[in-house]
This record gives structure tokens, C-alpha cells and sequence, in this order.
């Protein structure tokens, strides 16, 4: 009780604080609240604080607090919001505690109704339970935290200030990409696809656990640079899955696997100028194309997967011992030889690719991602005896969780910008690589873009250390909660923040030297 309390009163301060600086104004200025449709959030420029350059970071972000007080309060909630990722394990523990606590009290309720011969009670849900779980689903934090700040967002400038935001200031195309995407690239044609290219891979190690291991994080990650980052997130979880994760692998072992999973999607990604999230939102402006992609970033990106994975293996290997249970391995050959007898079509499967390659090619035209994901529908009802149940649950919810990312990120950009601007080349990697695992690298790679003044080496840095800081949270690459939630059944509990970011520190060193030492 006394944890809810202290969120309650975390939440009223915040509150408070909102409208004091609605208040914050001096005597004679015009109402915040008339001019707010066009000023927040304030544009870089509006702060006129080139002068404060020199004096240090710390002076130039005091000054843009005291002209506009919301940018901490908003920061605040983002904090918050971050803070909750990192305990959303906690709030499923406890959510399961009150659920078998409320259970317990049934049971006990129906006995003593049996014995004095009347009917059981009508078993009924716990509500509390419900409200903990949902508070415990990571894909949820962020649009969960996107309502006290909108909240808090009208108290301070009005109703329509929060319009104009979220309909004028913030794009969305991602979000709604990465929805289509995913429900695409997990439909039965596109595994089966993907399943018998790598297992022409996998072949040549005989298709053992090992050999199915290496196919998946090498060569998965990489097709991401061509059916994109979060298709070949979701190709590869649900590949690791089936060849992998449910022969129970240690634990040490199945978080460096997840850890290494999340860094090479995130590089892998690199080797075209169009399918990483952080990397389309500089291309065009940088005026990067295919071939600068992949001489600057695309060999080392595949060198640095390779390198990682190998000495993971090595590393582990022991825990590889004996981790193909026969009863596993024959259910899954049983599997293979069922697809086989029962093939996809080769033009079904072919429509599948030509809706992903429309979706790809209009990735930033929602209207037309949309209409084309409808005509997905209709031929899916169409084909079903060649199709698998369509899950939208987690393409949704990944989809929900990157919109709330977008509505908080868009209103960061009044720290992170100087803060990236005032760093040479190995600092700035440094910091973009550190900042990513707070905040998705595609925004980071964003407001870089904004900062003026960035040399090629810099603009390198910063999408070097996004790209490779992409795995040690769930935050930091938009195709991570894909990879989250189809996965996270296999760890008790749900994955930990800790673990993960140990399993995916030593990729991280490894691949951030590949980009940075064998860039020149």
C-alpha cells in the first residue's frame, strides 16, 4: 500500500508543478496558454543561447529550464517512464502473488459453501491482479506514462497546445511500419521462407541446436538490411524460439542469446540505407545511399555479428552441452516434415514478399501502408487453408509502445541536442551509444540531425554508437519489444533489464570497435 501511495503523491507533485509553472509568468505577459499552439515545444533556435556555449553544459540547459519550466517536468515523466521498464518485472511478480491470493480466498469461500450444501460462489478475477499485470507489460510503459503528461500538458498551455503536438510535431509512420511489418513477416509464408533458407545453413553443421544458433543470429540479423530491422527481429525470434529456446537452455546462456539477438539485429540492419530505423532518419538528409552504406558501415557491421557471435559461443560452450533433448528434436523434425508434406505455394508466398516489398518502399506514407495491409487481409481470409493464425496482439502492442516513445522523445530534444553537439567523434559515440539504451536510437539519430555543424566523422559517431547501443535495453531499438515479446515466455518471470543488458554488453564492445576502429 504504501509503494501506491508514494506513486499517488509522486504523481499529485507532478501535477502541482505543472501548474505552478502555468502560473510562472511575469505580471502584464500574455496567458501561456494563448500562445502555446505556436510555441510548444520551443524550437532550438527560440532559446538564443549560443552565448552560453562556453560556459558548459550544465549553464545552457539552466537556461532553456527557467524560459520554459516543462521541459524538466516533461524529462521527469520520461525519467519515470524509463524507471518503470526496469521494474515492470516486479509489478508481474506481484501481480501473480495477488492473483494466487485471490484464488486461495475462492477455494476457501467454495469449501465452506459445500459443506454447509450450498451453491460455490461465482469464481470472479481479481481486478487489482489485472491492473498489476498490465503495469507489468513492458510494451505498455510508455503510452501508459503518455497520460499524466498530457495531463499535464493541457494544465500547463490548454487543450489545444496537445493537439497541435501530438497532430503537427510528431510523426508516427514508424509505429504504424512496425505494426504492418511484423504482422507480415510472422504469417506461415514468410517463416516458411526464411525457416528453409536458414536451415540450408544450419544443414551444413547437420542441423544441430548449435548449428541452427549460428544461422539464426548471423545470417537473421543481416537479412534485416533488406525485409528490415523489425522483420528480421521477428523472423529470428520466432526461428530461435522453435530451434532454440524451448530446449531450455541455461539461463546464463539464454540471456546472452537474447543480448546478442538485440545488438545483431540492431547492426545488421546497416548494410542498405532503408531498412534500420536510425539510419532512415538521416539518410536522406545526409544524402547516404546504398553504396556509402555499405562501404562504411555494411562490412563491418557483418564482421563485428560475426566475430560476436563466434566468441559467444565460445565463450558458453559448455552450456550447448547436451541441449538437444530427443523428444524435442524429433517433435521439431515431425514439424518440418508436416510443412513439407503441406508446402505454401510458391505464388502465395510470392504476394506475401511483394506486400512487404510496398510496405518497405512506403514506409514514411502511412495511408498507403495501411491500404496495402488491408489488401493483406482480405487475401489472408482468402488463402487460409495455406495460412497460420494471424497474431495482432504483439505487433500491437509494439506498435502502442513506440508511439508512447515517440510523444515523450519528441519533447527531449531540449537536452539531448546540446548534449550531443558540444562532443568530438569518440565522446559523441560514446554518448550516443549511452543515450540509445535510454531512448530509442532512432530518435537520438533525429535530433542529431538537427544539430548543426556536424562533420562526417560526427555524423558517423553518432549513427555508429545508436546502431550499437541498440541492444542493451528494450528501449533502444524499436524492433527490441518484437523480439521481447515473443520470447519473453521462455524466461520465468519475464526478461530482467539486468540480464539482458549483461547479455548484451560484450556484443556491444565488440561491434561498437568494429564500427569505430575499421571505419576509416
Amino acid at each position: 500500500m504504501i509503494r501506491f501511495v508514494s506513486w499517488r503523491c509522486l504523481f499529485w507533485l507532478l501535477l502541482g508543478a505543472s501548474f505552478a509553472t502555468a502560473h510562472a509568468a511575469a505580471p502584464g505577459a500574455p496567458d501561456a496558454a494563448a500562445v502555446a499552439v505556436a510555441s510548444f515545444p520551443p524550437s532550438l533556435e527560440s532559446y538564443a543561447d549560443a552565448h552560453l556555449t562556453g560556459s558548459g553544459l550544465g549553464a545552457v540547459l539552466r537556461h532553456r529550464v527557467s524560459l520554459e519550466p516543462f521541459n524538466l517536468v516533461a524529462s521527469l515523466l520520461f525519467g519515470l517512464a524509463i524507471l518503470h521498464t526496469f521494474v515492470a518485472v516486479k509489478f508481474k511478480h506481484l501481480a501473480e502473488s495477488v492473483h494466487e491470493k485471490h484464488r486461495a480466498q475462492w477455494w476457501a469461500l467454495a469449501a465452506a459453501a459445500e459443506e454447509a450444501g450450498r451453491p460455490a460462489p461465482r469464481e470472479t478475477s481479481s481486478v487489482l491482479a489485472g491492473l498489476l499485470h498490465f503495469l507489468g507489460e513492458v510494451e505498455a510503459v510508455f503510452g501508459l506514462w503518455v497520460v499524466p503528461l498530457l495531463i499535464m500538458m493541457a494544465a500547463r498551455f490548454g487543450h489545444g497546445t496537445v493537439v497541435n503536438y501530438v497532430e503537427h510535431h510528431l510523426h508516427f509512420q514508424e509505429p504504424i511500419f512496425v505494426v504492418v511489418i511484423m504482422a507480415l513477416a510472422s504469417t506461415r509464408p514468410i517463416l516458411d521462407l526464411a525457416e528453409r533458407l536458414l536451415r540450408l545453413i544450419a544443414s551444413l553443421g547437420r542441423g544441430s541446436a548449435v548449428a541452427w544458433w549460428f544461422a539464426i543470429l548471423i545470417v537473421g540479423p543481416l537479412l534485416g538490411s533488406f525485409i528490415t530491422e523489425p522483420g528480421a527481429m521477428t523472423i529470428s525470434a520466432l526461428l530461435l524460439a522453435r530451434q532454440f529456446y524451448r530446449l531450455q537452455p541455461p539461463k546464463r546462456l539464454a540471456y546472452a542469446t537474447l543480448g546478442l539477438l538485440f545488438v545483431n539485429v540492431s547492426v545488421g540492419g546497416t548494410l542498405t540505407h532503408f531498412a534500420a530505423p536510425p539510419v532512415l532518419m538521416v539518410a536522406g538528409k545526409w544524402n547516404w545511399d546504398l553504396v556509402f552504406m555499405a562501404t562504411h558501415f555494411g562490412w563491418q557491421a557483418a564482421l563485428g555479428i560475426t566475430v560476436s557471435t563466434v566468441l559467444t559461443y565460445l565463450a558458453l560452450r559448455r552450456d550447448f552441452v547436451g541441449l538437444a533433448d530427443p523428444t524435442e528434436s524429433a517433435m521439431l523434425e515431425r514439424e518440418a516434415e508436416d510443412a513439407r508434406q503441406h508446402p505454401v505455394p510458391a505464388w502465395i508466398t510470392g504476394v506475401h514478399l511483394l506486400i512487404m516489398a510496398w510496405t518497405v518502399l512506403n514506409s514514411h506514407h502511412s495511408v498507403l501502408v495501411i491500404g496495402g495491409f488491408l489488401l493483406f487481409l482480405a487475401f489472408h481470409a482468402a488463402t487460409e487453408d495455406y495460412q497460420a493464425k494471424l497474431e495482432l496482439r504483439g505487433p500491437i502492442l509494439v506498435g502502442f509502445f513506440l508511439a508512447g516513445l515517440v510523444i515523450h522523445g519528441g519533447l527531449q530534444q531540449w537536452w539531448i541536442a546540446p548534449t550531443l553537439g558540444g562532443l568530438s567523434e569518440w565522446p559523441l559515440f560514446s554518448m550516443a551509444t549511452v543515450l540509445t539504451a535510454f531512448n530509442d536510437n532512432a530518435a537520438i539519430t533525429y535530433l542529431a540531425s538537427l544539430v548543426p555543424g556536424f562533420t562526417d566523422s560526427m555524423k558517423h559517431a553518432v549513427v555508429a554508437g545508436a546502431v550499437t547501443g541498440g541492444g542493451l535495453t528494450v528501449i533502444a531499438n524499436a524492433p527490441n519489444p518484437a523480439g521481447q515479446s515473443i520470447l519473453s515466455k521462455y524466461f520465468p518471470g519475464g526478461v530482467s533489464p539486468l540480464g539482458l543488458a549483461l547479455g548484451a554488453l560484450g556484443p556491444t564492445l565488440i561491434v561498437g570497435a568494429a564500427m569505430m576502429l575499421l571505419a576509416r
